[in-house]
């Protein structure tokens, strides 16, 4: 059989190695998912999380003036805050309304 699992496992027969006792063999196969655990929650996970939450906050700071970036690449002017919505001036004369999510970036804080 070619299935590397089996081929493991008759190796480790073969070499007197197939009973081991206790918490030791449990642990030496447990290490390294929990080693791979542990990488991504460091590397990916908490990483996520933090960009999440800086992002939260400035969109919950959001307020009349601050210049954006919409996700669209729109820049402009908010003009106003209402829960979810924020109406935003793009030019002279052309406002539009958008929910919070859509705003990437915040450039000048009351500009």
């Amino acid at each position: 059989m070619s299935n590397p699992i089996y081929l493991l496992f008759a190796q480790q027969q073969q070499q007197g190695g197939g009973q081991q006792g206790g918490l030791g063999g449990w642990l030496s196969m447990l290490l390294p998912f929990i080693v791979l655990v542990a990488v991504f929650y460091f590397f990916i996970i908490m990483p996520q999380s933090r960009e999440k939450k800086k992002k939260q906050q400035m969109l919950n700071a959001l307020a009349k003036g601050d210049r954006i970036t919409t996700a669209g690449g729109l820049v402009g002017q908010v003009q106003g805050v209402d829960g979810d919505i924020v109406t935003v001036r793009l030019a002279d004369g052309v406002n539009v309304k958008l929910e919070k999510w859509a705003v990437s970036k915040v450039h000048d804080k009351g500009g």
